[in-house]
């Protein structure tokens, strides 16, 4: 990625990247029920431990591992599971707010 769009683009990238995992944190904190909160949070850590560990792996801090950058690497599985956890966060959010009939 840092090859394709220099430091500018990879900054952004990863900023954006950030901004997803905050808005899962947020998320799990605005829950009305702990089962929410639980499932945000783990959104949050699944995505957060997968480019933490990406990212190791591309400055070679850390051994080869397979795991893909979330949302930008090739992986069908891997951005499907990711957007159905983010589509479950989606969900906290929804439901955070009481039903009116």
């Amino acid at each position: 990625m840092a090859q394709e769009f220099g430091f500018v683009g990879t900054v952004i990238v990863l900023t954006i990247l950030a901004f997803v995992i905050f808005r899962c944190l947020r998320a799990a904190r605005l829950s009305r029920d702990t089962f929410g909160a639980l499932i945000a949070y783990g959104v949050a850590t699944l995505i957060a431990f997968q480019a933490l560990v990406n990212i190791g792996v591309n400055l070679k801090l850390l051994p080869a591992t397979g795991l893909t950058l979330p949302f930008i690497s090739y992986g069908g599985s891997s951005l499907l599971s990711a957007l159905l956890g983010i589509g479950l966060v989606e969900s906290v959010l929804i439901r955070q707010k009481a039903l009116e009939f």
